[in-house]
């Protein structure tokens, strides 16, 4: 077989590493993922801006057309779904109209919507981008977010134990809206340790003592130093001590640390450690990247791909979904084109 390197961005591979990854994307079709966590209703508010408002320094934004997708955990769930993979997403929505409007998104996009819980008392979670000339102008957040009630914890949590048996992997997707707590985490980790089913946590911040004995924890830089004991006092400990720390701390198999324009950073339980570059050429928008990150490296997980291999192939999906704007996925196609160009 060929030895020649292929190249781009920082990353370099062979011809029989190229061939490994195409051969796990073609398994994603027949992984299987639980996606718990929080539920949101994205709205984008498309415009153009040719002057300044008389009012206030501020521009004013000509709206053309307006647009809604499923976000937050179900963000994760459309990733896992444009991929190839079976979703069963898990969340609470409001009896509202932007929850009958998330639930049109769902069906509109082929995501199942067995595992929605549905409760009068709380508002659908909605955030609302404001985009002109492809750039984000502001956001608006609409959301209550205090803890679910033990009603609806525990249609989750019977909803999770019926499922478990049938899936690859479980996603934790923790966006602090009230779904993610305690109670329910204990029970995920003892339902999936039961039925040997690995537990990914993309996280906030705020929970991080909550996650002990997962399988992977997925924060971006600042949620890992933060997650340090006084986190600003550790901003100058190099990447490989800080994610070692963060591992030991949580008694996880690895932390994948997503770095932005720097790509990421994997320390497993055995202490290996790996830097992988980026491989963006382009960066429209960012969010959302962490979404696609946890989705991909759960469907390779899911096909037994070591934990490295996992973490390139999130790589360049991440690379490919940041020079899209708004909340977007990528397809197995895309990442095919991406790898046979390296």
């Amino acid at each position: 077989m060929s030895k020649a390197v292929l190249k781009t961005r920082g990353i370099s591979l062979n011809a029989k590493e190229k061939k490994r990854l195409l051969d796990l994307l073609k398994t994603f079709a027949k992984s299987r993922v639980l996606v718990v966590g929080d539920f949101i209703l994205d709205q984008f508010v498309w415009g153009s801006v040719n002057r300044i408002s008389p009012e206030a320094p501020v521009p004013v934004v000509n709206v053309i057309r307006e647009s809604y997708m499923p976000g937050g955990a179900l963000n994760v769930a459309n990733n896992v779904r444009t991929l190839g993979g079976t979703v069963y997403p898990c969340g609470v929505v409001g009896r509202d109209l932007e929850g009958r409007m998330l639930l049109k998104t769902m069906r509109r996009e082929g995501i199942e919507t067995g595992g929605v819980v549905y409760d009068s008392s709380r508002r659908t979670s909605l955030k609302t981008r404001v985009i002109a000339h492809s750039q984000q102008v502001v956001r608006f957040d609409r959301e209550k977010a205090d803890d679910i009630s033990e009603k609806d914890l525990t249609q989750i949590l019977a909803f999770i134990k019926k499922k478990i048996p049938a899936t690859d992997v479980v996603i934790i997707e923790d966006y602090g809206k009230g779904v993610i707590q305690p109670k329910l985490l204990k029970q995920v980790v003892a339902f999936a340790r039961k039925h040997k089913k690995p537990v990914l946590v993309d996280p906030k911040e705020k929970n991080f003592p909550y996650y002990k004995g997962v399988t992977c924890i997925t924060p971006n830089r600042k949620e890992a130093y933060g997650a340090l004991e006084n986190g600003r006092a550790h901003h100058d400990l190099p990447l490989k001590e800080a994610a070692r720390r963060l591992r030991a701390k949580l008694n996880s198999e690895a932390v994948l640390i997503t770095l932005g324009e720097d790509g990421m950073a994997l320390y497993e339980r055995n202490g290996s450690f790996a830097h992988i570059p980026t491989t963006a050429q382009e960066v429209f928008d960012v969010s959302g990247a962490g979404d696609t990150v946890i989705s991909v490296f759960a469907l390779a997980m899911a096909a037994g791909a070591p934990m490295k291999e996992a973490a390139i192939i999130s790589n360049i999906a991440a690379g490919l979904v940041v020079a899209k704007l708004g909340t977007a996925t990528v397809t197995p196609e895309e990442i095919q084109k991406s790898i046979e160009q390296m």
